[in-house]
C-alpha cells in the first residue's frame, strides 16, 4: 500500500477517476431515459460498477456500468412486463453470469464471431438513434425500431406546428450534438481530458436555464435511496414465465460477450496486467445480481468508459472503484443541479453515441476476412432493426454456421473421360459432406451413357452419410443407363468411420 502512494499510483488513479466520471455521468442517465427507466436506475448501475465490480473485476482497467447495448432490451422488456419484471430478469442474467464464471467458461464468450457482434452493435445504434430521435423532441419513442422511422416525419411536424416547446427541445439536441463534433475535432490539447459530452450538456443546460425555455427536465430523486425498488416475490416467481427465462439468458449472453471483447480491447491499449477472463465474468455476474435486487439498469464493462480511463493514465482497478463513489456522492450532495438538465440533452448524445456505433467502415475492415464475413455483419444488423435483437443476433449465428460450414466442407469434384471409350475417372478432393451433395449430383448426372466411372479417393478427407448415400445410389442405378461406379466401399467406409471417431 505505501508503494502505491509513493509511486505516485494514486495520483493517477484519482485523475483517471475524475474523468471517467464525467465521461459516466450523463451516459448512466441518458442510458437509463433510453431504456425506458427513471434516470436514477442509470446512476445506482453506475455507481454498483465503480464500487463492486471495479474491485472485483479481472480486468483492472475496464470499467463497469449500464450500456447502450442493452438499452434496446431493457425497453422491450420493460415495455411488454412493465417495470417490477426488470430486477428479476437482471438478478437471474447475473447469476447466469456468475455461474458461468465459476465453472470457467469466461473464455468461451470470446468464440462469438466479431462479425456478429459488429452487427449486434451497429443495430443497436441504428434503433438508438430511432428512437432518441424523437426524445429529442420532447416525444415518447415507438416501441420498435421501424415503427419509430415510420413516425419519424409526422414528430417532426408537430414539432414545428404543434403546441408546447418541442421545436426548442430539438435545437437544444441538436446543439448538444454539434457541440460534440466540435469539441471531438477543435479541442485544445491540454483539455483533452474533458469529454465532450459534458461540455455540451453544462453549456445546453446553462442555456436552458439562462432562457426559461419549458422543455423536459431530467427526473432525479433527492433521495437516490428512495429510488431503490427490491423485487416482490410475487415478481421473482414471475420468472418460470418462458418469455421472461429467455429475456434473462439473452441478457447474460449479450451482456457478457460485449463485456469479454470489450476487455480483449481495453488489453490492446496498455501493457499492464492483463485479463483474467473468468475472473471478470463472475465479477459482472455479482454486480447485475446487486443491479437486479436493487431494481438498477443491467450493466457490462462498457469501451467508452474504459478507453477513456486507459488514455487518463489510470494505473489500477482504484479509478474504477473512485469513479463509483464520485457518483454517488454527487447524486446524494448535488441532485437539484441534475434536475436542471433538459432530457434532449442527454437523448442528443445518444443519438451521438448511437451513430458512432454504427461504423460502416467496419464494413470494409471485415471484407478483409472475405466477403461473406462483412455479408453476415450487414445481415446481423439489418435482422435487428427490421425484428429485434434477439432474432437479429441468431440470424447473425445461423449465418456465421452456415459460412464455417460452407467453408470446411471444400470439395473438388473432376470428372475426367479416358482416351478409352467408355470409361471415366471421378476424382474426389477435400470433405464430401451434405452441402455438397448437389454439386456431386449434377457431376454424376453428366456421365454419358454406358460409361465405367472409377472412383477414385486419394484425396479424400472426409464424408459424411448425405454423400456415401448419394454414391450408393447412383451405383444401385447406374446399370439403367448401362453405367457402372467402380469404388472401393471399404476405403470408403473407413473414411466414414474416421469422421465418427474424430466427431
Amino acid at each position: 500500500m505505501r508503494a502505491y502512494f509513493s509511486q505516485g499510483l494514486f495520483g493517477r488513479d484519482l485523475l483517471g477517476s475524475v474523468v471517467v466520471f464525467l465521461v459516466a455521468l450523463p451516459l448512466c442517465m441518458g442510458i437509463a431515459i433510453a431504456s425506458g427507466m427513471p434516470p436514477a436506475a442509470g446512476l445506482i448501475s453506475g455507481i454498483v460498477g465503480g464500487l463492486v465490480v471495479g474491485f472485483l473485476a479481472g480486468s483492472p482497467l475496464q470499467v463497469s456500468g449500464p450500456a447502450a447495448g442493452l438499452a434496446v432490451l431493457v425497453f422491450e422488456l420493460v415495455r411488454a412486463h412493465g417495470v417490477a419484471a426488470l430486477g428479476p430478469v437482471v438478478l437471474l442474467a447475473g447469476l447466469i453470469q456468475l455461474v458461468a464464471g465459476v465453472c470457467r467458461v469466461g473464455v468461451w464468450f470470446r468464440m462469438t464471431s466479431p462479425a456478429v457482434v459488429a452487427g449486434m452493435l451497429s443495430g443497436i445504434g441504428i434503433l438508438i438513434v430511432a428512437s432518441q430521435a424523437h426524445v429529442l423532441m420532447d416525444a415518447a419513442p415507438k416501441a420498435r425500431g421501424l415503427e419509430n422511422f415510420a413516425a419519424l416525419p409526422a414528430s417532426l411536424y408537430e414539432a414545428f406546428t404543434g403546441e408546447g416547446e418541442s421545436h426548442i427541445a430539438l435545437m437544444i439536441g441538436l446543439g448538444t450534438i454539434a457541440i460534440m463534433l466540435a469539441w471531438e475535432k477543435l479541442r485544445p490539447a491540454k483539455l483533452k481530458f474533458l469529454p465532450g459530452a459534458l461540455i455540451a450538456v453544462v453549456a445546453m443546460t446553462a442555456t436552458a436555464q439562462y432562457f426559461a425555455v419549458n422543455v423536459n427536465r431530467v427526473d432525479v430523486p433527492s433521495n437516490l435511496f428512495s429510488a431503490i425498488s427490491l423485487p416482490s416475490m410475487g415478481s421473482i416467481f414471475g420468472l418460470f414465465d418462458s418469455t421472461l427465462l429467455i429475456a434473462a439468458a439473452t441478457f447474460a449472453f449479450i451482456a457478457s460477450a460485449e463485456t469479454l471483447l470489450s476487455a480483449a480491447a481495453v488489453d490492446r491499449m496498455h501493457d499492464g496486467e492483463r485479463t483474467n477472463y473468468d475472473r471478470e465474468l463472475a465479477a459482472q455476474g455479482i454486480g447485475n445480481m446487486i443491479c437486479g435486487f436493487l431494481g438498477a439498469l443491467p450493466m457490462t464493462g462498457v469501451i467508452v468508459r474504459s478507453a477513456a480511463n486507459v488514455q487518463a493514465g489510470s494505473a489500477t482497478r482504484m479509478a474504477a472503484v473512485l469513479h463509483g463513489a464520485w457518483i454517488l456522492v454527487f447524486a446524494l450532495l448535488l441532485p437539484w443541479l441534475m434536475r436542471m438538465t433538459p432530457v434532449s440533452c442527454l437523448a442528443g448524445i445518444l443519438v451521438y453515441t448511437g451513430v458512432k456505433m454504427v461504423n460502416l467502415k467496419q464494413v470494409k475492415d471485415l471484407a478483409v476476412f472475405g466477403r461473406g464475413t462483412a455479408a453476415i455483419y450487414l445481415a446481423t444488423t439489418i435482422a435487428i432493426v427490421a425484428t429485434d435483437l434477439l432474432t437479429g443476433v441468431i440470424v447473425g449465428f445461423g449465418l456465421s454456421l452456415f459460412r464455417l460450414a460452407l467453408m470446411s466442407s471444400k470439395l473438388k469434384v473432376d470428372l475426367a473421360h479416358h482416351d478409352e471409350p467408355g470409361t471415366a475417372s471421378l476424382t474426389l478432393k477435400g470433405s464430401a459432406t451434405f452441402l455438397k451433395v448437389p454439386s456431386m449430383a449434377r457431376t454424376l448426372e453428366s456421365v454419358p451413357p454406358n460409361t465405367r466411372v472409377n472412383v477414385i479417393l486419394d484425396g479424400l478427407h472426409h464424408v459424411d452419410q448425405a454423400s456415401l448415400e448419394l454414391l450408393r445410389d447412383w451405383g444401385r442405378n447406374a446399370s439403367k443407363k448401362g453405367c457402372e461406379l467402380v469404388v472401393d466401399w471399404k476405403e470408403l467406409n473407413l473414411k466414414v468411420e474416421g469422421a465418427r471417431a474424430v466427431a
